[in-house]
């Protein structure tokens, strides 16, 4: 069966991308207002697309209500800086709280009781919990069209749990040990990282 994006609805279009592009990793992410409010908040249309410079991109839905920006875009586009906690199966129920429809005024972090932990380059702070946490600052804002915003983000400073550093000088990590989480098809369906498998990379071609 095909489907013709432009003639579904947008809830239609969201649902096809929702199901089919998984498992998606999330982007935890932590802000600050430019009033000073910390903001957090989870995103799963997130990915890394870079690594000279090292970049992420943040998928950012507007607000169906109102059309303009959530809290999260706002901050960044104002203030140009965020950071990106990934989510471990310990801390789904908080990331779960921060995920509340709430107004701009909401400190998030304390409503969910998430210790935080300050940050080197930026401002927002990183949550405590994440395995990983990636201070960020935004290089570009963009508005497709009328109901997403496009972040990109550059990648200023890397914070990994001693935990999870097995050779620091090549900088081999225990990934499978950060238990790290995402996102599949439907409201609420999350997937573990925990089963895995290894193929080898095909060799060079050679006539």
């Amino acid at each position: 069966m095909q489907f013709d994006m432009n003639e579904l609805t947008s809830i239609e279009r969201y649902k096809l991308i929702n199901s089919t592009i998984t498992p998606r990793p999330i982007a935890w992410v932590t802000t600050l207002s430019a009033d000073g409010v910390r903001n957090a908040a989870p995103y799963s249309f997130f990915n890394a697309v870079g690594a000279e410079e090292p970049m992420v991109v943040l998928g950012l839905l507007k607000d169906p209500r109102t059309g303009g920006m959530k809290n999260t875009a706002t901050n960044i586009v104002e203030t140009g800086e965020f950071v990106v906690n990934m989510v471990c199966e310990d801390d789904v129920e908080i990331m779960n709280m921060t995920s509340i429809d709430a107004p701009s005024e909401l400190d998030e972090l304390t409503y969910a009781n998430i210790e935080t932990i300050p940050s080197i380059h930026i401002k927002p702070e990183r949550i405590a919990s994440s395995p990983v946490s990636f201070e960020c600052r935004c290089l570009k804002s963009l508005d497709i069209g009328t109901k997403q915003t496009i972040i990109i983000g550059e990648v200023l400073m890397a914070h990994i749990k001693d935990e999870f550093i097995l050779d620091k000088k090549k900088l081999y990590l225990d990934t499978p040990a950060m238990k790290l989480i995402g996102r599949v098809h439907g409201s609420g369906w999350y997937a573990r990282t925990s089963d895995l498998f290894k193929i080898d990379r095909v060799p060079p071609y050679k006539e």
